[in-house]
């Protein structure tokens, strides 16, 4: 039996990977901690989610399969510091590395093509599983003088702000 994870690869995202990532999220509640509604409103076209490729958009692949999905963009001019978003792994592979596996890969990335030494994100206090696997990868949650809150749905959602130093 061959590690979970161990052929996964990344691959720069193209729009026909559009219909796979978003059939991964099943209700408006995922829809929200998935993208903070910065693509829009619940429940988003595959138009408006293409405009991912104006950023640096991965695709994780594992014997050519989707697996995972992410984004790196630079939050200032220089390639310093790199932050990742929209950050999504297949549901049916879960809980098995898949996601820590796929952030490395990211991370590895950043830093030899890159040549970032941080890589930063910002995650939902209620998104607990995402919260664990990031603080599993490494990631280290940075003490902020105000937390940032989204109204969503009706409630507020404190948003974290976690960094890794490559």
């Amino acid at each position: 039996m061959r590690e979970c994870g161990s052929m996964l690869r990344l691959r720069p995202y193209n729009k026909n990977d559009a219909e796979t990532i978003m059939s991964w999220i099943k209700d408006e509640k995922s829809f929200y901690k998935w993208t903070a509604g910065v693509l829009g409103e619940y429940p988003i076209s595959v138009e408006q989610f293409n405009t991912v490729s104006n950023l640096m958009a991965f695709t994780a692949i594992d014997d050519n399969e989707i697996a995972g999905f992410f984004t790196m963009r630079r939050p200032r001019e220089s390639f310093e510091e790199l932050r990742f978003g929209f950050v999504i792994v297949n549901p049916e592979k879960r809980g098995q590395g898949y996601g820590k596996n796929m952030l490395k890969l990211g991370l590895k990335y950043a830093k030899d093509i890159y040549g970032a030494n941080k890589v930063s994100l910002g995650v939902f206090e209620n998104n607990e599983s995402a919260y664990y696997c990031y603080k599993a990868t490494g990631f280290e949650e940075v003490p902020q003088d105000e937390i940032e809150k989204y109204t969503v749905m009706g409630e507020e959602w404190n948003c974290l702000e976690l960094e890794i130093k490559l």
